[in-house]
């Protein structure tokens, strides 16, 4: 007898089959983190690509920056590099990393410093870290190394810490796509003590930069951040490669927000940094009112809540927009229908949250939440 699978299971089985093909080849992804700049990784880069060598690997620098550290531009030495494309920019001739001529030469393995970069106006992509996707697509291994200050989902952490705005980003998924992230670690004291001597920027800089950036208790947060991503990735890494005994119900958010734009910023930058830490989806749901309906709302208040819908799917979510006046029945719904086992909302005001208290419909909900072992995780 011949059985014939249903057409859309042969489609689906293809698709799967195809995925797992490119993945076989696809580059290997590697990446250097470190807590701030001067810790080390463009000097650990350079020493790999000089074992790689040694050891008959086809390595190739596609990009390097050694900001004039002595030790580190010393390393250069004897190392294959790609030549950089020259642009003219305002007026200006600057350098910037030659993708075609990186894909053209095909390396088994590349050097990328700086995967935050945004790329000079008219690249072929406006960021250097799709650059790097690019490059892993054709097959070619990548190197390349990053400050966690520079991670999308922590942007606003680390603004508070150090008071500065970080405008080069890189979504949370570039590290998720990685094979080994490798922390390059110091102590705060040892951190000091290099820029002391003139190892991380000019002498004539260092007491602007003790002044500001390079602070003990600046740095020691920053160091913290920088292993607990490390720790995110090897969890990550575990629950993929390391066989279970026992099937864990798999985790699954649901971030709730309405159209306050700072509180649903902070709801979804904090869930997806849970998300990423349990490798996990993650949903971000939003209902609509018919006091936010669109010929009631304001146009400054749209124009956030649009802003904030695009930074959850830069961020990996899944969109839900509901129109709704009942908004908890609406929340429990798609967290049955969806399988939730994480409710993340904002923390509303003290009138409000009396007010929440006292319904019967939000008692509903805790009940149900109990009754199924959702979780229910009030944001600050």
């Amino acid at each position: 007898m011949l059985l014939l699978a249903p057409k859309n299971s042969m489609d689906t089985s293809v698709r799967d089959f195809i995925e797992l093909v490119k993945k076989s080849r696809r580059g290997k992804f590697k990446i250097y983190i470190g807590m701030s700049a001067g810790v080390g990784k463009t000097y650990r880069m350079l020493q790999e690509a000089h074992t790689l060598l040694r050891n008959g690997i086809d390595i190739q620098i596609g990009y390097i920056e050694t900001h004039n550290r002595a030790e580190t531009h010393a390393l250069l030495a004897g190392l294959p590099m790609i030549v950089k494309r020259k642009v003219f920019y305002k007026g200006k001739e600057l350098e910037e990393m030659d993708l075609q001529a990186i894909l053209n030469r095909h390396p088994e393995v590349v050097i990328v410093d700086e995967l935050a970069h945004t790329n000079i106006e008219g690249s072929k992509n406006s960021k250097r870290w799709q650059d790097v996707l690019d490059i892993l697509e054709a097959g070619i291994s990548v190197i390349s190394a990053v400050n966690i200050q520079h991670l999308e989902s922590i942007n606003e952490e680390v603004e508070t810490i150090t008071g500065i705005a970080i405008t080069e980003r890189i979504p949370d998924k570039v590290l998720e796509l990685t094979d080994e992230i490798v922390n390059i670690d110091l102590t705060a004291d040892e951190l000091i003590d290099r820029l002391k001597e003139g190892k991380i920027y000019d002498k004539s800089k260092v007491n602007l930069a003790l002044q500001n950036f390079f602070q003990a208790d600046k740095i020691l947060q920053l160091r913290e951040m920088a292993l607990k991503e490390v720790a995110h990735h090897l969890e990550r890494k575990i629950s993929i490669e390391v066989p279970k005994q026992i099937k864990l119900r798999s985790e699954k958010f649901l971030a709730c927000i309405s159209s306050n734009s700072e509180t649903a910023k902070i709801v979804i930058r904090k869930t997806a940094r849970l998300a990423s830490y349990y490798r996990s989806q993650w949903i971000v749901l939003y209902v609509q009112s018919s006091n936010e309906s669109l010929d009631k709302i304001k146009l400054d208040k749209q124009r956030y809540l649009i802003n904030n819908l695009k930074l959850a799917t830069e961020l990996g979510a899944e969109l839900l927009k509901i129109k709704s006046d009942e908004i908890m029945q609406t929340i429990m719904q798609v967290a049955e229908e969806r399988e939730i086992t994480t409710i993340c909302i904002g923390k509303p005001h003290l009138k409000l949250f009396q007010v929440i208290l006292r319904t019967g419909a939000f008692n509903v909900l805790l009940n149900k939440l109990a009754a199924t072992e959702t979780d229910l995780v009030i944001l600050s």
